[in-house]
């Protein structure tokens, strides 16, 4: 069987220029990258702002597993078999991040026959995005720390700076650092601390901006530390908003690439979910959306983190209006939520089937709080027996959910037809999309709503200091944001042991953070890292480049 990479470096692909005819986009849409990759310009996007927009198909997941589930693989392929039957479809995603390619969880460019391509540059330096975005980044903390060694006038507290430097990359040992050490020209001695950059603000306002002006207006936004005299401290107060969009205004444009079937794909951003709001640029999605019959995105992680943050931060931020919900699932990943351990998956167990379906179906109920009909796709296996697959629809025929049978990582866009019929069937109902949660409710109000209604929560429990930090936000005006909560993946709860749908038990939140340039308040739950770190065994200690400049053991 043939690895990812080999599948995709068999693949011949076709000039970025033949790609873009097909979405009616011409040469001067385009500013190149070689001749696979091209943003597509800025006045382009303008003269876009004027068309009628498609249907929106949103892709999540049950709660990840070490068997995986497919949830990227699936947007893919069903974006290239709705091409396949006629209609036209553009899959958007988020870019892969360094950090999980070198690590443990690979890349994000698909699998097997549903892949965007080119797989290596994609998931490797790309069109340098996440390069601008680290430099913004950074910029803002040289400006800020520059701004206390030469005099300080804003009276800054550098105890108070909450704007951490980034990187692209898994690097435990960068989470707790000292700077300024030295001789006085060095700066301010000062506790500092790195995020892996997809858990940054810049990201977060980068894939939230809906055009340059918002990024220069979000960006002179974002809080960074308090004086001694407890005033904020703003980026715009440095006054380096302009240079940190000017790093930005080239990345800002939406990546255009092809699918493995040379169908068109837009990836742009790249905030990790478990830590971030887990979604593509809002750019991205409202441009696919002009282009095309139907638009597939994909919200990171399980329903509970990337889903719920699509609809209830991005679609009221940008007016977006989803038309439907592919939720993705394997009998794999199902049987380790019914308490398999990993080396069993591959033995029939129809009880444990049975058990894990609790979380497939927690995850399908929860769409429907949102107002969205779902259909259950399940990313076919050759160990699933039909035993197992007869159970399973018997399963979803009881709690009258749609499911079909996907095999597109085998047989791309064939593999996937019944299930792009299927979403063309849900996308023909009305769409009564409401998000879970009124802005105008207390913080800890829409925290205990979204608890109890997507985790499964009986109460939310908060540390001292979060309590704190709670009332510090409410006194900056943060009370009428939205929430976005960092918690686990592993689990609906926040600890990753609880596997299926545990209900009744209580989220502790340890610590909160006003993303102002964002617009939404971070709440930290669990033991969740910022700044990841790489395993005993990197992914990176596979990886090598032929004498002929081909990449080899990326996946």
């Amino acid at each position: 069987m043939k690895t990812d990479i080999e599948i995709a470096q068999s693949i011949t692909l076709k000039p970025i220029y033949d790609i873009a005819e097909k979405i009616d986009l011409s040469q001067e849409d385009l500013y190149p990258y070689g001749p696979h990759m091209a943003k597509i310009n800025s006045s382009c996007l303008n003269q876009l702002s004027q068309k009628e927009g498609g249907k929106l198909v949103l892709v999540t997941s049950i709660n990840p597993t070490p068997a995986g589930e497919g949830k990227t693989t699936t947007n893919i392929g069903l974006s290239m078999a709705l091409n396949s039957l006629g209609y036209s479809s553009i899959t958007t995603l988020r870019e892969p991040s360094l950090g999980p390619v070198f690590g443990i969880k690979g890349g994000a460019a698909g699998g097997g026959y549903s892949q965007v391509l080119p797989m290596e540059a994609i998931n490797l330096h790309f069109t340098g995005d996440f390069h601008a975005i680290t430099s913004a980044n950074n910029l803002i903390c040289a400006a800020l720390d520059n701004h206390i060694h030469q005099g300080n006038d804003l009276g800054i507290d550098p105890k108070t700076v909450t704007f951490n430097r980034v990187l692209d990359m898994n690097d435990r040992a960068l989470r707790e650092i000292i700077i300024g050490l030295g001789p006085s020209k060095n700066g301010v001695v000062r506790e500092d601390h790195f995020d892996i950059a997809v858990a940054s603000e810049i990201m977060a306002v980068f894939c939230l901006a809906k055009d340059l002006d918002d990024l220069r207006d979000r960006v002179g936004r974002i809080l960074l530390a308090s004086s001694y005299k407890k005033e904020p401290i703003y980026v715009k107060d440095l006054g380096v908003e302009g240079a940190v969009t000017l790093l930005l205004k080239d990345a800002l444009q939406p990546n255009l690439v092809q699918t493995a079937e040379h169908t068109p794909a837009i990836i742009h951003g790249g905030p990790f979910a478990n830590i971030a709001h887990g979604c593509n640029s809002i750019i991205a999605t409202k441009t696919a959306m002009k282009l095309c019959d139907y638009t597939i995105t994909e919200a990171g992680f399980g329903a509970d983190l990337g889903a719920e943050k699509f609809l209830d931060i991005v679609c009221p931020e940008a007016g977006l209006k989803p038309d439907g919900v592919v939720v993705v699932a394997t009998i794999r990943a199902l049987k380790y939520h019914g308490g398999l351990e990993v080396k069993d998956l591959e033995k029939e167990d129809i009880p444990a089937l049975k058990r894990g379906y609790a979380n497939l179906g927690h995850h399908v109920k929860n769409m429907g709080k949102f107002g969205l009909a779902s259909l259950v796709a399940i990313n076919r296996f050759p160990t699933d027996t039909q035993a197992e697959i007869d159970c399973l629809k018997k399963l979803c025929q009881e709690d009258k959910t749609p499911i079909v049978l996907s095999e597109i990582w085998a047989k791309g866009s064939a593999g996937g037809q019944e299930m792009a019929r299927a979403v063309v069937d849900l996308c023909e109902k009305e769409s009564n999309f409401a998000p879970l949660y009124d802005l105008d409710l207390p913080l800890e109000d829409k925290l205990l709503k979204l608890a109890k209604e997507i985790y499964g929560a009986g109460q939310v429990d908060y540390t001292a200091e979060a309590r704190k930090e709670l009332e510090q936000i409410k006194a900056l005006g943060g009370d009428q944001l939205p929430i976005c909560v960092a918690k686990t993946q592993m689990s609906i709860s926040d600890d990753p042991n609880k596997k299926g749908a545990p209900q009744g038990h209580t989220l502790t939140v340890r610590e909160m953070k006003l993303s102002n340039g964002a617009g939404f308040v971070v709440i930290k739950t669990g033991e969740i890292m910022t700044m990841p770190g790489l395993p005993k065994e990197p992914a990176a200690n596979k990886m090598d480049v032929a004498k002929d400049g081909q990449a080899m053991g990326l996946f």
